[in-house]
């Protein structure tokens, strides 16, 4: 069984000192010999046969327990532990008195069989894979920014938040809130990084690595855990999760979590931020298992074309927007305000203001056309007629809707005309609609598209408006 080193807090034991003093004596106590202290380590062979259960006792009043036993490590004056594999288990055992602290012979212990019992629980196996088995995981961040599982690496819950799927709804106190940042918008979270891993084993026993890539100093830490099922927690010896190196002054103990859920592909630990940090919460860090990480696809998504793109009329539909209706009229102006034109590629465009259209196509000679030019459809006398106004000067023809195609025919002037040699002049007297929204064409208006490139299905298209 690997021996793991010890190292204890020269602050806490300071402050601890300093406490049993009297106000104004500064000098420490007085050192207790090893032999005036009295301890136990008893195996309950009742409760296990080969000595899995093990009760750790410190019977010496005033003083701290300091146990180390292996797979973890306990401030209580009695404790009981219980190693589930089999094995030979030194448990170091120091007091801290008021004149300092005295380490005690350690104690071995033989376990002789293995009780999987302890590590038999779903959690166990979700978290590390299974007895004779261990898992990989991820932060939910890589070096390309991206988060697979989650929306993004770090989460905020309150003091009192936890276990999500018990207490109600993960809150289990007063101070009960959330906020699931995602990355994308909040990257001041942590840099887009590989952050390493955690390793979680139950070949032999409950040991754990954490390969730190982000925080000097830290490196690969080999240690153990214990994952307490009912209290939904986790402790680490000699390892600490993965975090940024931003945040490392602002957590008192990186080995001391709270399991916010926990699942084959996903685990959220919360760590307990310092008042002094922006207030006291649990940040919550999310990890992915290197399976799912390893077998994740980017979810294909399939854009959607633009609102009202081919639209569809019922009879006569078309014809009513266009000019109001029997014996009516309507005028219609380019949107030069607004978005007068755009590209439509698979129905999907990209401008959303003449400014997007600027100087590749638009500019202030098209600016004052459209302020000063109109279209008008209208049914007058019984025939279908197009009239155009362009700076004052106005000419009339008729036209002709082809329903199935939603093309419009002008028999006379072309939609609009620009600068002279202009790219964006239409060359052609057939326009289709290619966005309408029939009920609200008041607000939204029309497009008409006076150029189609088959090859890449996209279309050139004008925005008309209601003035």
């Amino acid at each position: 069984m690997k021996t793991i080193k010890y190292i204890f807090s020269i602050l806490l034991l300071a402050g601890l000192i300093l406490a049993s003093c009297e106000k104004e004596d500064y000098e420490l106590g007085r050192m207790l010999d090893a032999s005036e202290i009295e301890y136990e380590v008893v195996q309950d062979l009742q409760a296990d046969a080969g000595g899995n259960t093990v009760i750790l006792r410190n019977l010496t009043p005033k003083t701290t327990s300091i146990w180390d036993y292996g797979t973890g490590r306990s401030n209580r004056m009695i404790d009981t532990i219980r190693f589930a594999f089999k094995g030979e288990y030194t448990i170091k055992f120091s007091a801290l008195t008021a004149g300092g602290v005295v380490e005690l012979d350690p104690v071995t212990v033989s376990v002789t069989d293995d009780n999987l019992n302890y590590v038999n629980d779903p959690l166990w196996d979700a978290l590390s894979g299974g007895v004779g088995n261990s898992k990989t995981w991820y932060l939910d961040l890589n070096a390309e920014g991206i988060s697979k599982y989650f929306v993004g690496p770090q989460y905020f819950y309150g003091t009192d938040n936890g276990w999500l799927e018990g207490g109600d709804n993960g809150c289990y106190g007063d101070d009960c809130w959330n906020w699931n940042p995602d990355w994308a918008g909040n990257s001041w979270l942590m840099p887009a990084a590989d952050y390493g891993s955690i390793t979680f084993s139950l070949q032999g026993g409950p040991f754990v690595t954490s390969e730190h890539l982000t925080i000097p100093g830290r490196g690969t830490e080999n240690g153990t855990y214990f994952l307490d099922a009912d209290a939904k927690t986790l402790t680490m010896t000699d390892a600490t999760i993965l975090h940024p190196v931003g945040i490392e002054s602002c957590v008192d103990n990186w080995a001391n979590m709270r399991i916010f859920s926990l699942t084959e592909e996903s685990l959220q630990l919360g760590v307990l931020r310092k008042g002094s940090c922006d207030g006291a919460a649990y940040l919550v860090y999310n990890f992915i298992s290197k399976e799912y990480s390893d077998t994740w696809v980017p979810e294909e998504t399939i854009p959607e074309p633009d609102e009202g793109f081919d639209p569809t009329f019922a009879e006569g539909e078309l014809l009513e927007m266009l000019t109001g209706g029997v014996g009516s009229g309507r005028i219609w102006k380019l949107d030069g305000d607004g978005n007068a034109v755009d590209w439509l590629a698979g129905g999907i465009g990209w401008t959303s203001s003449s400014d997007d259209s600027r100087d590749w196509g638009w500019n202030d000679e098209w600016a004052a056309i459209a302020s000063n030019s109109w279209v008008r459809f209208d049914q007058f006398g019984g025939t279908l007629n197009y009239t155009r106004n362009q700076n004052g000067v106005e000419t009339t023809g008729t036209f002709s809707i082809d329903e199935a195609s939603n093309e419009i025919t002008l028999n006379g002037e072309m939609l609009i005309q620009g600068p002279d040699g202009h790219w964006m002049n239409p060359t052609t007297n057939v326009i289709t609609v290619v966005k309408a929204f029939p009920g609200e064409f008041g607000t939204k208006g029309i497009w008409f598209g006076t150029n189609y490139d088959e090859s890449k299905d996209e279309w050139f298209v004008w925005h008309y408006v209601i003035p």
